[in-house]
């Protein structure tokens, strides 16, 4: 595996070909850019979300162009402050075209997870997210070994089956 940059990342998301699924696995992230925001919700203010336009204009020009975006959240119940605040911001990306589900960790139990958060482009290429305790990424590892993408396809769909579509997931 290969560590890349945040600019090689977003290379990658931008330049995928047919397809990428993403699989989130953490109760709570910490990036530099939500940070702000979610601390705004938390404090009950109002969020344009005009901060998620340019990532909405990239999946609408990608769901266009017919590929496919799918992302599985798996959470547990009742759900964190984080994954609240992600729910209630993530109808403008489902909107444009990014499907997002969401699977109650209690459902999971028996299925086989690599040890972090990835994203599969082309199902050829994983990228895995590294992240420090406190939610804050620290490295993202880049793969092309066949099995490497066979686990992380497999796990991916295992999950996807048992996935609530996010306009008829219900939060606790």
């Amino acid at each position: 595996m290969i560590s890349i940059t945040d600019q090689q990342f977003a290379e990658l998301v931008a330049g995928f070909e047919d397809n990428f699924i993403h699989l989130e696995t953490r109760d709570a992230y910490g990036t530099a850019v939500e940070l702000p925001y979610m601390a705004k919700w938390a404090a009950g203010e109002r969020d344009d979300l005009g901060w998620l336009q340019d990532w909405c204009t990239n999946l609408r020009q990608k769901r266009t162009a017919g590929k496919s975006m799918r992302r599985a959240r798996i959470v547990s119940e009742p759900l964190s402050d984080y994954q609240r605040w992600s729910y209630s911001i993530a109808h403008p990306m489902v909107e444009a075209g990014e499907d997002i589900r969401w699977v109650p960790r209690r459902l999971v139990s028996s299925i086989a997870f690599p040890g972090n958060d990835f994203y599969v482009f082309d199902n050829r290429t994983v990228m895995f997210l590294i992240y420090a305790g406190n939610g804050l990424a620290t490295e993202k590892l880049v793969s092309t070994d066949p099995a490497d993408v066979q686990l992380c396809r497999s796990a991916f769909e295992a999950a996807w089956k048992l996935a609530v579509p996010h306009r008829e997931y219900k939060p606790l």
